[in-house]
């Protein structure tokens, strides 16, 4: 518990005293769900996976809950519109998708602290609705349900909440009741908007199986301006490397708020405290060698330590020498393209670098584009790729190669 209060992974606890006796006590079976809402996670799930790493770095047992059962209903909590449905086939190839991070983060295996990854609708799919509702769903308040922030937020603004979605919260805590039962699951962590959930959860398995069980939430993750981590401008900041190039994570962490740089060295790398405290005492340009660090930590642990590597080198030929460096992210056009020329908007939001072709025009008009390391200011400029690629740059930082 001392590490995880000191590295910042807490935000509320149900019995703080009791969670601390029983990690004291022995191994705990702890979990944290994750839906299978796309093929990769990103960096906004990435505080309550590194927790699950902590706990098993302390000899504890970390379970990865995948919810094949609730990506179908999809939770509500502080959304403003459905999600969209997802066949069986799509569920199963985003499982596939995710698993390939936590073989990274997590040791998996049939010892008593390794992880396992349990998915819910193994037990979801071959629920009855009548024993749904007799065993379970009357131990649910209606005018509690109501009362949770998740809801209430939807109600307020007249936004529709349907009757499938009222229903996650009680599947959430049902999964809880389930990973109790099959593994001793004794404690279920999540991000902080998942407090309401969570408590749904303890209180029904004491209801039922009269255990006690504890809840855990993670703090809600923003940058010192205020922004809210797991998105950029050009998209959301994804694990998979098939979504987003290390050299472009590895260049996310690289342009850290200044204020942010020892909190994420503490909760995204696994720096010894004395080391970080160590690196939080630069000032000023040695600052840019502790960006640097938490760069190549924070990708290394996601993406490996080549990939870290080579990232690395590839900022520095692309930063100090102003080479197009082997290893930027690429955009490939096709024939027919190459020769008739891409508007240079449209190539903006092709690689990456804006999420849209408005935003794409105003970096033009605040001079922050260049091809090929010239400024570009005409808004209607077409770029052709012959003979040979052109680099894309917005900023000093952010690099695509168009071939």
């Amino acid at each position: 518990m001392k590490t995880l209060v000191e590295r910042g992974y807490l935000s509320q606890a149900t019995n703080l005293a009791a969670i601390d006796a029983a990690f004291a006590e022995g191994i705990v079976p702890a979990y944290v769900g994750f839906d299978a809402t796309a093929d990769s996670l990103h960096v906004g799930h990435l505080l309550p996976m590194m927790t699950l790493r902590r706990l098993q770095q302390a000899g504890h047992k970390p379970i990865v809950l995948i919810g094949g059962g609730t990506t179908r209903v999809g939770d509500p909590s502080f959304r403003s519109e459905v999600r969209p449905m997802l066949t069986d086939e799509q569920i199963a190839k985003n499982i596939a998708g995710i698993r390939k991070v936590f073989d990274r983060l997590l040791v998996f295996g049939d010892g008593p602290t390794d992880a396992v990854m349990v998915n819910n609708a193994t037990w979801l799919d071959s629920i009855r609705w009548i024993d749904m509702l007799r065993d379970v769903g009357r131990h649910f308040s209606v005018n509690r349900m109501l009362s949770f922030d998740s809801v209430k937020s939807r109600l307020e603004k007249q936004e529709n909440l349907s009757f499938l979605e009222f229903n996650y919260m009680i599947l959430q805590a049902f999964d809880f009741l389930e990973l109790s039962r099959r593994t001793g699951c004794r404690l279920q962590m999540g991000g902080a908007d998942q407090w309401g959930n969570i408590i749904n959860g303890i209180e029904l398995v004491r209801r039922m199986e009269g255990q006690e069980v504890f809840g855990m939430t993670a703090p809600l993750l923003t940058t010192s301006s205020g922004v809210k981590m797991g998105k950029t401008a050009a998209g959301a900041v994804w694990l998979n490397g098939d979504r987003l190039s290390p050299y472009d994570y590895w260049q996310f962490w690289r342009n850290t708020e200044d204020a942010d740089v020892v909190r994420f060295l503490k909760l995204f790398t696994d720096l010894p405290m004395d080391a970080i405290e160590r690196l939080g005492r630069a000032e000023r340009a040695e600052l840019n060698a502790v960006k640097e660090r938490l760069a190549h930590e924070a990708t290394r642990l996601v993406h490996g330590l080549n990939a870290a590597k080579d990232a690395s080198a590839t900022a520095r030929q692309a930063f100090e020498h102003g080479e197009a460096a082997q290893g930027l992210p690429t955009l490939q056009l096709d024939a027919k393209e190459r020769l008739a020329g891409v508007a240079l908007v449209d190539l903006l939001v092709r690689a990456g670098l804006s999420s849209s072709k408005s935003e794409a025009r105003k970096a033009i008009k605040g001079r922050g584009v260049r091809v090929d390391g010239e400024i570009a200011e005409d808004l209607d400029l077409v770029v052709f790729i012959h003979p040979s690629p052109v680099r894309l740059s917005l900023g000093r930082k952010r690099h695509t190669v168009v071939k």
